[in-house]
């Protein structure tokens, strides 16, 4: 019974990721593609174009279309300077995918950009207007870049985190907590070490029994320049239950 309030609840997580871009006409359910203005296009091939590599100030680092939503300061790279991971987020087009940048502070107090990318931070709005997270964070500390993302209901909390290994900005942890019929569900992933935690509250009974397994999946190495947590985390989910 445990078991499949388990399942049942983060099913309807899995559900609800991969069902944001289906809506009803004329009582059926069809895919549809978000409505994307030709100058969300035109951003996406002017990345590298964009952006120069060093720069005195973060702000040098973002062109008109953009704005910074989020800033986040601490030593990413633990060289003893202060960096700066920047969420842009395009000024006219809401369903424009949003930026992080991730700005290495140099001993002369200017700044490098090291990473970009389009996929780790979601859209803000899906196709028809819907706010997809009620709060987003984004912080560094300790070495560790960390991106929350929290929702109300089924829908959970997605968390990741980020740190540097021989240069690269590896994925090294996501936690998802979800709130379903019955039942309150987390997972716990940590990539580089291929372990999965599902934990399970039975919220049906009144002492609210919690169960924990352990699952041991493929060891990845996922790079935060073209990744997306949420994607991650379905896919993990899924492979434990085949």
């Amino acid at each position: 019974m445990k078991k499949a309030i388990s399942i049942l609840a983060f099913s309807f997580f899995i559900f609800v990721a991969c069902n944001k871009n289906k809506k009803m006409v004329n009582n059926k359910e069809i895919s549809v593609s978000p409505t994307v203005k030709a100058d969300s296009v035109q951003s996406h091939t002017l990345t590298h174009q964009e952006f120069s590599k060093t720069r005195k100030q973060p702000s040098d680092f973002v062109s008109n279309t953009y704005e910074i939503q989020y800033e986040a300061k601490g030593d990413l790279n633990l060289d003893g300077l202060a960096d700066i991971a920047l969420v842009l987020r395009n000024k006219v087009d809401t369903l424009d995918r949003r930026k992080i940048l991730i700005l290495l502070k140099n001993p002369d107090k200017s700044y490098r950009l090291d990473k970009t990318s389009d996929t780790v931070f979601p859209e803000e709005y899906n196709e028809v207007g819907y706010r997809m997270h009620d709060t987003e964070d984004i912080s560094i500390d300790k070495g560790t870049l960390h991106i929350n993302l929290y929702d109300i209901g089924p829908n959970g909390n997605l968390f990741s985190q980020f740190k540097y290994f021989n240069g690269d900005l590896v994925l090294t942890y996501i936690e998802t907590y979800n709130m379903g019929a019955g039942s309150h569900s987390g997972l716990y992933y940590e990539p580089i070490k291929g372990k999965v935690i599902e934990e399970t509250v039975n919220t049906m009974e009144e002492d609210m029994p919690s169960e924990s397994k352990t699952f041991q999946v493929s060891k990845k190495r996922f790079l935060f320049e073209n990744i997306s947590p949420k994607d991650i985390i379905v896919k993990t989910y899924n492979s434990m239950k085949e």
